[in-house]
């Protein structure tokens, strides 16, 4: 018997407190099971014949520790998973199969989001339809954050959403640029989108909050995680219909970022820098290596969108 759409929206959000995303033998599941089937197979330990035939071998060999990991967790996951208490947050469940679901994610194939959780009134389909990531160093110089803030501010102006992920540097940046012009701003977190992280951008978070969404495939109450922020990254380069690269040291989680959205075939650039500078580095080897297109303003990274704003 098919789940109901109800059970399904409840198992995905059980879901998102189980698994540590991204994980490839669940979306392997979701690809062959309903949300409420695979919650079934984590209960009992087992997955039916047929819908095991569906998973490659990778999967096929993760599947039995991956079940029981997870059925250890399922006690401290509250029934609902969730969906009761959130909206007092402001906070609601976006899944795969809603109108507000960005397609971009679906890219993502093996690694897309089992599913998820929003603040903010912004419809995520809609302004992701037109959206630009901007991401940099975390310890940008007084050059690197101007530079982030126009170009952030310019794009919004022109009716771009922009994307970052909130965290110091050119992150703040361009989020920044983008509420001076009240345009639309969207962070994706590698916390629950409850837990303001750094503390310091709280009152970012709830400015962009206001004027468009705070994002994560986490649960409310999660904390951030060296492999969250690492994971976040593909959704930032999902979500955009492009990627900026501002400041960037060769080895970073911006270039992690690059990397994602040149595997999802969406246009990469980066900003030039001082050739003194060792956060320009990064941006310098995208371009020379990288066939990022080098851009220094927001005509510059229009020309290389094939999609405009009406």
């Amino acid at each position: 018997m098919t789940a109901r759409p109800g059970e399904d929206r409840v198992a995905r959000a059980i879901l998102t407190h189980l698994a540590e995303a991204p994980d490839p033998v669940l979306t392997g599941l979701l690809s062959v099971l309903s949300p409420g089937q695979v919650l079934d197979s984590i209960r009992s330990g087992t997955i039916p014949a047929a819908a095991a035939v569906g998973l490659d071998p990778v999967q096929a060999a993760r599947l039995r520790p991956a079940l029981s990991r997870w059925c250890a967790r399922l006690p401290a996951v509250p029934a609902d998973g969730g969906l009761t208490t959130a909206p007092r947050d402001g906070i609601r469940l976006v899944c795969p199969a809603d109108p507000e679901w960005p397609s971009g994610l679906d890219d993502l194939g093996t690694a897309r989001p089992c599913a998820l959780w929003v603040r903010g009134r912004a419809d995520l389909r809609a302004r992701c339809a037109k959206s630009l990531a901007i991401v940099g160093a975390r310890a940008a110089t007084a050059y690197g954050t101007h530079v982030a803030t126009e170009i952030a501010a310019d794009l919004a102006s022109r009716g771009w959403a922009i994307v970052s992920g909130a965290a110091y540097g050119i992150d703040a940046a361009a989020h920044v640029g983008a509420l001076a012009v009240h345009g639309v701003t969207i962070a994706v977190l590698a916390s629950g989108p409850d837990i303001p992280y750094p503390r310091e951008h709280r009152s970012l978070l709830a400015d962009i909050t206001a004027h468009g969404a705070v994002i994560s495939e986490y649960p409310p109450g999660s904390r951030p995680t060296r492999l969250r922020f690492l994971a976040r990254n593909r959704i930032i380069a999902a979500l955009g219909c492009a990627t900026i690269v501002v400041e960037a040291a060769p080895s970073s989680g911006s270039m992690n970022t690059a990397r994602y959205a040149t595997q999802l075939a969406r246009p990469l650039m980066a900003v030039p820098g001082p050739v003194t500078s060792a956060l320009s580095a990064g941006c310098h080897e995208l371009i020379s290596r990288h066939d990022a297109a080098c851009v220094t303003s927001a005509a510059d990274i229009l020309a290389h969108v094939s999609q405009t704003p009406e």
